[in-house]
């Protein structure tokens, strides 16, 4: 076994293993600092730009390890995954027989995708490049895709998809309900169902993945995609054209082989034939050529159960520092969860927003004491602030409405807005300069 000391581990290449390794190595270039990465690739933040207080601009760039490395060249590198942590001893063991000894550790291990079924070859989860490479070679050939789940992977996927007949089932009654409410979904469904436009309606901080290495290593796993990850996706079918059926307040009940779904049905011959079937609770079966499984994420925490304090979903607590309950062993990202007091208009969400969603956007932790503004331009805007005793307390802005910061002002300074009341979603006037 071959052994090594450092004093700074991290275990994880995704965007807050290496955003924690380069803050290290700025803060620090002469620090011993050393990242272990279960791929050859890792992803990095730059060109951060802060748009407001609390929004951000920045591109998430994929990156060959030896291509991050010449820049920094002082951060050691292995290529492994974590087999045990000691924190005993303070010791990390990687699966390559290589033990190293920590003064302090970082542990950004992310999180899982929840799979509806984890050994089916039809079925497909969407977390890392390995799974998109899966997804663009089954769609080359696919005329029918069922897609489960309402959050946003889902949503943004049923929007690019081109020429194929798609079948989108969620268990609510409205969709993208992870962060939008039944009128914002409405107002997204003709965008959908019509599909990816040139300047198409949906608008956030915007983040950029360079995704050149998408094709270039189809083994690999690892950490999440990062927000724009359809942009370099071959998103087109077989078929001649998009169609979009939207079966709501269903989750599947079985999937069934082409045989299963043979025994049960009076099948003749000419009848459009699946390689999968699915099964929904309302009874009906779907037959598709493939399943995409956006189900949403588990914390990978549990792997660190039996030494580390964990949250009721199987994350790491961490306090305000990201300090887990063990002295000097410390988590970022995915795995992670956020065990400090919350400020009012605070929360922790594992999602990449695909829209702008501000403060308590939903009335969160405000007991339905609230009122709601909403303006909807069809096809352009839909602008809803959520409002307490006059003073704003959250918003969804879609669509390039430029009222993100003004509003994210709103919300953290608290202004009594009562004497404008519907005015402030007046569009004859300019509240952008209003409130400057």
């Amino acid at each position: 076994m071959e052994d090594a000391e450092t004093q700074y581990l991290i275990i994880g290449g995704g965007i807050a293993g290496v955003s924690c390794a380069e803050m290290l190595y700025t803060l620090d270039n002469e620090a011993d600092v050393t990242l272990v990465t279960a791929t050859s690739f890792v992803k990095s933040v730059s060109s951060v730009n802060q748009i407001t207080k609390l929004i951000t601009e920045f591109q998430v760039e994929e990156q060959n390890i030896e291509e991050w490395y010449k820049t920094h060249n002082k951060v050691k590198v292995i290529t492994a995954k974590l087999s045990r942590l000691d924190v005993e001893t303070k010791t990390v063991y990687l699966d390559n027989g290589t033990r190293i000894k920590y003064g302090k550790v970082c542990l950004c291990t992310g999180a899982q995708p929840k799979l509806i079924s984890d050994d089916n070859p039809y079925v497909i989860g969407i977390r890392d490049t390995a799974s998109v490479l899966r997804l663009q070679e089954k769609l080359s050939d696919a005329k029918k895709v069922v897609i489960i789940g309402n959050g946003g992977i889902a949503t943004e996927l049923v929007y690019e998809l081109k020429n194929i007949s798609v079948v989108w089932a969620v268990k609510d009654d409205a969709i993208s309900s992870v962060f939008l409410d039944p009128g914002a979904s409405q107002f997204l469904i003709k965008e959908v169902e019509k599909g990816k436009e040139e300047g198409g309606p949906c608008k956030r901080a915007k983040y950029t993945v360079q995704t050149s290495n998408i094709n270039s290593q189809k083994e690999m796993l690892g950490s999440a995609l990062g927000p724009d990850w359809h942009q370099a996706l071959q998103s087109e079918g077989s078929a001649s054209k998009k169609k979009v059926d939207i079966k709501y307040n269903v989750q599947i009940d079985k999937i069934l082989t082409p045989q299963e779904y043979g025994d049960t049905q009076n099948t003749k011959e000419g009848d459009e034939k699946y390689p999968v079937y699915v099964r929904f609770t309302d009874g009906s079966i779907v037959g598709a050529d493939f399943i995409v499984s956006a189900t949403g994420v588990t914390p990978g925490g549990q792997f660190f159960k039996d030494v580390l304090e964990l949250s009721e979903e199987g994350a790491i607590v961490v306090n305000d520092n990201m300090e887990t309950s063990v002295k000097d062993v410390y988590a970022a990202g995915d795995v992670c969860h956020a065990g400090w007091d919350w400020s009012k208009h605070w929360m922790q969400m594992r999602l990449w927003t695909q829209v702008i969603l501000l403060g308590l956007f939903k009335g969160q932790r405000l007991e339905n004491d609230y009122e709601l503004l909403v303006r909807v331009t069809p096809g352009k805007e839909y602008v809803k602030l959520v409002m307490q005793n006059g003073r704003m307390q959250g918003a969804v802005l879609i669509g390039d409405t430029d009222l993100e910061e003004t509003f994210e002002n709103l919300i953290l300074n608290q202004m009594d807005l009562s004497v404008y009341g519907e005015d402030l979603l007046d569009p004859n006037i300019d509240i952008e300069d209003y409130f400057d």
